[in-house]
């Protein structure tokens, strides 16, 4: 293990995963996991803050007490890694967290979501600790095809943000259960959550994306690709300031807008109920899940080994059976619910400090993609 990196003399790992409405914890002593839980934050909660990066002081004493009522010290952690936020394109692989991250994730030079979250969370954490914070496979991984860039208008080039972590982690280990290298396969991965990511995988390298905060299907709170008119005439309509025009693209549309809620589970419960209303607008997102898998099977020329239906609502079989029926003339459609973004970061972050692998530094200047 590369000196000066183990704060209690084991391979004990903390991993922290914020996502719009709950903070994952796992800890792991090395490979293995010894408990992964989450916390939940109500709408309620987090609506009373203006930013993302406000939320910080709230999550980090949640954090901080959670840790405590496990009898987790901070004296025993070797590492603290966080799912990496909106920072400025990079190729994947593990990241020490250094000032110039912070900077670019504090300041959202991307966009507000909460994984800018996990980089500083797991920087003050580790501060406290004594040890080093790592970020692994942030939603930024940028492996677009040139073809991909190009948006219609020259101002604007289509860039990568996607639920990276997880996409990469699933495929690989699709893989594994085909049996066939990653290297040889063409996937189409739907991560399904709070936000939505479609991806197109050509050898395991995400040749095309929906942009998981302004493109692709809308989803339980993000208002997703839009008619660009009508936008343009509700943003100058003088009914609403930029800041509000953004919360109704990320954290107020979707199911959000039209339900009153972001829980697909509650939903669902309303469907069953008899609710016709939320029975339509469900059916609409899958629907519009399924037109994007099917752009994304275009992208790769009809050539799919497999579709992958990820992420936490793929839990929910009403919406997994309604995507899969509309997609799986591209082929077999295999649904692998929940995440195995803790695993990911944890043996991102044991890599790093075993020095099996060199923690890439993010720059204080990043070259990113080219646009068009």
């Amino acid at each position: 293990m590369a000196g000066g990196t183990n704060g209690g003399g084991g391979e004990r790992i903390l991993v922290l995963n914020p996502g719009s409405t709950t903070t994952k914890i796992a800890v792991f002593e090395a490979e293995r996991c010894v408990f992964e839980d989450l916390i939940r934050h109500s709408q309620e909660d987090i609506s009373q803050f203006a930013r993302m990066m406000d939320q910080l002081e709230y999550r980090k004493a949640l954090v901080l007490k959670f840790l405590s009522d496990r009898g987790v010290a901070l004296a025993s952690l070797a590492a603290v890694v966080g799912r990496g936020g909106l920072m400025r394109p990079i190729v994947s692989g593990t990241y020490r967290v250094n000032e110039a991250m912070l900077a670019d994730v504090r300041a959202g030079v991307q966009g507000e979501h909460a994984s800018n979250l996990g980089a500083v969370l797991a920087h003050e954490i580790a501060s406290e600790a004594g040890v080093p914070s790592f970020v692994v496979d942030p939603p930024v991984v940028d492996e677009l095809d040139p073809v991909a860039r190009p948006s219609g208008l020259p101002e604007i080039s289509r860039k990568s943000i996607v639920h990276a972590l997880n996409v990469k982690a699933i495929a690989r280990r699709v893989a594994g259960e085909l049996g066939r290298p990653l290297s040889e396969l063409n996937m189409v991965v739907a991560h399904l959550g709070g936000g939505i990511s479609v991806c197109a995988l050509r050898g395991g390298k995400m040749v095309d994306v929906s942009n998981a905060l302004s493109a692709g299907p809308f989803t339980p709170e993000r208002a997703g690709a839009l008619p660009t008119l009508e936008l343009v005439s509700l943003c100058f309509s003088g009914r609403y300031s930029e800041s509000q025009i953004r919360k109704k693209l990320v954290g107020a549309g979707g199911l959000v807008a039209y339900l009153g809620s972001n829980s697909a589970v509650d939903a669902v419960k309303r469907i069953e109920s008899g609710d016709e209303r939320a029975a339509l607008l469900v059916d609409a997102m899958t629907y519009q899940i399924a037109k994007e898998i099917g752009a994304m099977g275009a992208a790769l020329e009809g050539r799919v080994d497999a579709v992958v239906l990820t992420g936490g609502i793929a839990h929910n079989s009403y919406v997994t059976d309604r995507i899969a029926r509309r997609v799986s003339f591209l082929g077999r459609v295999l649904v692998v619910p929940g995440e195995d973004e803790a695993q990911a970061l944890a043996l991102g972050c044991l890599r790093a400090i075993r020095g099996e692998e060199k923690p890439l530094e993010y720059p204080k200047t990043v070259e990113g993609a080219s646009g068009v």
